[in-house]
């Protein structure tokens, strides 16, 4: 079913093939309140069939509910059928691996798709039960699958849930990429044509055992090469992390993980924080007051579905913080370096997006390692060639590309726990690895601002304004340039982004956010000069005046 001028006709329509009692009678209350003559409730349904969610390279996100401008059992059975048709087209014997988490509705969407698929003509394997999107990237690899699913809205509001696709073969397991994504919603489109009640399905999928869970939990607790005792402190935000990440844990040689009870186990509700993701303020709280409950080394937290991962240590004045993305980026990215000199490996590169830190470039260009920067998102990180590391600073970390192609919230886990175990076994500590990082490749800072909007139209007048009266300079830094990617810059298609580089080094970056209702700014400040510990202040004093200038601004 195409889009529709008629939001009482396509609601008709729409409800007429819904199989999910719940948002059938969404549509069917609206209808009855429509015809009474309600304007309101004729309104909401435009705004629900004024358009439909756009399957691009992040698949589909959006509001559970029903119409095609919301996530629903009718949207995915019609993106199921839309890739089901792209997969025949260039496979002549495709397969998906099917995963989910544990929002709303994800296993209900999962079983949809392992049933279209199978339906169609395609080999589907559902995994055995909800688990990290890590589990599902590795899965694609490990199955030698030509497709992978991943029920997961990640790190949005309780109320979403999505759609994510990676692609095997020649794409190694990466999420889709352009052409793809156009390609494929083009057969959804195709697809929407008719109703869902007339596509076949088909109870033949297969259903994974625990052998691809146990393959990702060996190869991830490999990682570590001699554990020392640390506490550390874990929490799986109400998501699927837990249950895979602590059996790594306990492989890997830290068996005492302590969890924080409270959001241990899957709820779609996440009923102690605001937001589920890491990077939101207060959503560790509860971590970092179990941290000092147990005079902890260092917390890490998951997001929803694991991909991402977050870092808290002591602030040294008896309290907690997270660090930054940055910080672990770039830490995460100088322990790979040093991993591949002692190997004697003298070729690869780092990654990391284009918001992320120059500090990655600076340890790629220090170690004689090839560097590369990308646009937003893993989709492009991971087709990297050579890679060694990649990482955005959203607390994204690809740390085995020969795994997973795609960022990994439980093996960069891993990866934080053989850093400060490999700190305690050399008599050392956290700050003095922070300095020494600082004394060998100067000392950066990184921040960023999010300003939310509520009318989606606000974003671009506010890009608007910012290339249509550039500023001279941010917080009292004189801007020395500006690059808008509008046009295309360099290796870089046409994005909506505005880069402005700063007197001594310092740099920002505009764009509006590719997942939520927000416009983006990444701030960050290096240098070069004192000691590590004058390098450090002065970096964060010019984050300080950047962050300032910034608001100003935008307000």
């Amino acid at each position: 079913m195409g889009t529709e001028l008629d939001p009482v006709a396509a609601a008709r329509a729409w409800a007429a093939q819904d199989p999910d009692e719940v948002t059938r009678a969404q549509l069917e209350a609206l209808l009855a309140r429509t015809d009474a003559g309600d304007p309101d409730a004729r309104a909401e349904l435009a705004s629900r069939f004024a358009g439909r969610l756009t399957f691009g390279t992040a698949g589909l996100r959006g509001e559970l509910g029903a119409g095609p401008l919301r996530m629903n059992r009718v949207l995915v059975a019609q993106a199921a059928a839309g890739l089901a048709a792209y997969l025949l087209a260039r496979d002549p014997h495709p397969s998906v691996v099917i995963g989910y988490d544990g929002r709303r509705n994800s296993a209900v969407f999962a079983r949809d798709t392992a049933e279209l698929m199978a339906g169609a003509g395609v080999r589907a394997v559902l995994l055995p039960r909800m688990l990290p999107t890590p589990v599902l990237a590795f899965a694609v690899r490990h199955l030698d699958t030509s497709a992978g699913v991943m029920v997961t809205a990640s790190h949005n509001p309780a109320g979403d849930n999505g759609y994510k696709v990676y692609l095997g073969g020649l794409d190694h397991g990466s999420q889709i990429v352009p052409p793809a994504d156009a390609a494929i919603q083009a057969a959804i489109v195709d697809a929407a044509a008719g109703s869902i009640a007339d596509l076949p399905r088909s109870d033949a999928y297969e259903t994974a055992d625990d052998e691809v869970v146990d393959a990702y939990i060996r190869r991830t607790a490999a990682r570590i090469g001699d554990p020392q005792p640390l506490t550390v402190v874990y929490t799986a935000m109400h998501g699927v992390g837990w249950e895979t990440a602590s059996r790594v844990f306990a492989e890997a040689g830290f068996a005492q993980v302590v969890s924080v009870e409270a959001q241990q186990d899957p709820d779609p509700d996440f009923p102690t924080v605001d937001f589920p993701n890491p990077e939101e303020p207060g959503a560790m709280d509860l971590a970092f007051a179990t941290a000092a409950a147990h005079d902890a080394d260092l917390v890490i937290a998951n997001d929803p579905d694991a991909d991402r991962v977050a870092v808290g240590v002591p602030d040294g004045a008896g309290g907690w913080m997270r660090l930054s993305g940055n910080e672990v980026g770039w830490l995460l990215g100088w322990r790979a370096a040093r991993r591949v000199a002692e190997r004697n490996i003298d070729h690869g590169t780092l990654a990391c997006s284009l918001v992320s830190s120059p500090a990655l470039g600076v340890v790629a260009r220090k170690e004689g390692l090839d560097f590369a920067e990308t646009l937003t998102g893993f989709k492009w990180i991971s087709r990297v060639g050579d890679l060694l590391y990649g990482y955005e600073e959203a607390l994204g970390y690809l740390v085995d590309p020969d795994k997973v192609r795609d960022k990994d919230g439980i093996s960069a886990a891993v990866e934080v726990l053989g850093l400060f175990s490999d700190l305690r076994a050399a008599g050392t500590d956290f700050a003095e690895h922070r300095a020494a990082f600082a004394d060998r490749y100067g000392a950066f800072a990184s921040g960023q601002i999010s300003v939310r909007v509520a009318d989606l139209a606000r974003i671009p007048e506010l890009m608007a304004r910012l290339r249509h009266d550039p500023p001279r300079a941010i917080g009292g830094i004189r801007v020395e340039r500006i690059d808008d990617f509008a046009g295309g810059f360099g290796q870089f298609p046409p994005s909506d982004i505005l880069r402005y580089q700063l007197e001594g080094g310092s740099r920002v970056i505009v764009r509006p956010s590719g997942t939520e209702p927000k416009l983006k700014c990444y701030l960050d400040t290096r240098c070069d000069e004192g000691s590590p510990e004058e390098r450090q202040a002065t970096a964060d004093a010019a984050l300080t005046a950047l962050d300032e200038g910034m608001r100003a601004l935008l307000t």
